[in-house]
């Protein structure tokens, strides 16, 4: 099968905490809406808009309890993160209707909007003060990393479960694992894993703010820690290997070449008079410029964050729904998403904004599309554009879809 096998960690049932008080034998766990009222409460978000400048200048008096260094504040475990939340889909059929989608089955862009909110839960809980109800920290997302999915359908009748913990911690910045379970005949099945990195900074989300140091406990925590650094160094590589500041290697120009020698058109009388703009579209294929699909949002205060921005899941679901609808279109066929990668959050997007979505198959192999989208804010009053996220999606089609090409070098 082309889906990758989803890892299962099973973390001991000790791990297992909940947000609800009580010391009954099996507690109850805590769905989607515990989640984001527990997030309100722990920054002190307000839930008027109209009062929104009152409660980020309370958060102001929050500089105060910021850590001067890293090590000024207790270490903490992996365990200490964890996490489980139940989305009852099964059992409470009057949230399904939110998740469904018109194939009878779930809209993956509201588990993203799930997983962005969990993952913020999981960093708040790794660096809680017994003493402090309110967190002095704003706990953003900056990057998804990576979301691979082992099942093409999520069932909108049955109970799902996600999991997580913080995986890695530097100075400012967490690394989330977290898991994504539905419940089949009594058992949970894994549906897809899911690396998210958080950054703290500080009440008025200007500057970075120290985190708690993790320490792992068993070779296996080790391990798992080991690969978060590991991520992290691929990541700083990556950023300095971009085009818009290193030339092309070697095999990257001579594949260049060849897709522009493919699609020269050489029926011209000589190859003298072959200019550089006589191109011609191989059999099967689509230029990539004819790929595209746009959209355009206003964003609403209905659409905020505790920090009063646009949330970073709402984002990445419009992105991933206009993506799938460019894949859909392209391919002529239903796809199904197999894995995300390297969502990258460059700016936050202000209550207010006109959000502009562009999508583009930037690479088709058989069955597979990939799409990226750009997402950017235009302000009405300078004129200005800003990117603010590159999303990457990656697609399987039922059937075998035709090969992009690209025209200009770009």
């Amino acid at each position: 099968s082309a889906y990758r096998l989803c890892i299962m960690r099973k973390l001991p049932s000790v791990l297992a905490r909940t947000l609800t008080s009580g010391t009954s034998v099996s507690p109850e766990l805590p769905d989607m809406s515990k989640v984001r009222s527990k997030l309100r409460d722990i920054v002190g978000a307000s839930t008027n808009w109209r009062d929104h400048v009152q409660a980020m200048q309370e958060r102001k008096a929050l500089h105060s309890l910021l850590a001067k260094r890293q090590e000024d504040l207790p270490s903490r475990r992996m365990k200490d993160s964890y996490l489980e939340v139940i989305l009852p889909l099964g059992s409470q059929p009057e949230i399904r209707e939110k998740y469904l989608n018109v194939h009878n089955s779930v809209r993956f862009g509201r588990i993203l909007e799930d997983l962005d909110s969990l993952g913020v839960l999981i960093c708040y809980t790794h660096t809680k003060q017994e003493m402090q109800q309110r967190s002095p920290l704003s706990i953003v997302t900056a990057l998804v990393d990576k979301i691979n999915l082992c099942q093409k359908i999520i069932h909108p009748d049955c109970d799902i479960k996600f999991t997580g913990n913080v995986s890695w911690v530097g100075k400012t910045s967490m690394e989330v694992k977290m898991r994504m379970l539905q419940l089949h005949d009594g058992d949970y099945s894994p549906v897809l894993d899911a690396t998210f990195v958080m950054v703290a900074r500080d009440p008025e989300n200007k500057r970075p703010a120290f985190v708690n140091p993790l320490i792992p406990e068993s070779p296996e925590e080790e391990e798992i820690f080991k690969q978060g650094e590991l991520n992290k160094l691929k990541r700083i590589e990556f950023s300095t290997a971009s085009l818009l500041k290193m030339a092309p290697t070697a095999e990257e120009r001579n594949i260049v070449h060849d897709l522009f020698l493919n699609t020269l058109d050489t029926r011209q009388e000589g190859e003298g008079t072959v200019s550089f703009h006589s191109r011609k579209l191989p059999p099967n294929s689509v230029w990539m410029e004819d790929a595209k699909l746009k959209g355009l949002q206003i964003c609403h205060p209905e659409e905020r964050n505790i920090f009063n921005r646009i949330f970073g899941g709402f984002l990445m679901r419009k992105a991933f729904e206009l993506g799938w609808a460019t894949a859909c279109s392209y391919g002529g066929s239903r796809p199904f998403i197999v894995s995300v990668d390297d969502i990258m959050f460059q700016k936050p997007v202000e209550v207010g904004s006109l959000l502009l979505l562009s999508a583009q198959v930037c690479y088709t192999e058989k069955n597979y599309i990939q799409i990226r989208v750009h997402s950017e804010v235009y302000n009405a009053n300078t004129r200005e554009h800003h990117t603010t996220n590159i999303f990457h999606f990656t697609f399987v089609s039922e059937n075998e879809v035709p090969q992009v090409v690209p025209k200009t070098y770009g």
